[in-house]
């Protein structure tokens, strides 16, 4: 690896630090553990089996088991039978988990646009133009 690529490698480690520690502090804000609001963002645009939030949330089936739980006592989620397979469930946002997931969502938005601000207009359009593709190659290594 190259000097440079260490360095860049280094910053992006940085940044994930940081937006990790906005994250937390914004799902605390909001009563929620950082799992609980990654799995409520998780099943914002669609229901999704358990097999497919283990492998989006990278946990162990079990640890998703009992966090799916948890949020579903909240009344966050439930658990539907997927028309699929008869064995299975999806798991969904109900509307209150709904509301708080996109409470959630918009505040983290915010909290990070309104950090981004300090940045001259310059950086955030470079920023903005490098942060795709980067996360599309790490995401095509390990498909």
């Amino acid at each position: 690896m190259s000097g440079d690529n260490e360095d860049f490698a280094g910053a992006l480690i940085r940044l994930s630090l940081a937006v990790q520690h906005v994250f937390t502090d914004v799902s605390r804000a909001h009563e929620l553990t950082a799992q609980q609001a990654l799995l409520m963002c998780a099943l914002m645009d669609e229901p999704l089996g358990m097999a497919g939030l283990t492998d989006h949330l990278h946990i162990e089936k079990s640890t998703l088991t009992g966090l799916v739980d948890r949020v579903e006592r909240r009344g966050y989620v439930r658990r539907t039978p997927d028309s699929c397979d008869r064995r299975a469930v999806k798991v969904e946002l109900t509307p209150t988990g709904r509301d708080a997931a996109t409470g959630f969502h918009d505040a983290l938005t915010k909290v990070l646009a309104d950090q981004l601000e300090e940045l001259p207009p310059k950086v955030r359009q470079q920023m903005r133009a490098a942060i795709g593709p980067v996360a599309m190659a790490y995401w095509q290594a390990v498909d």
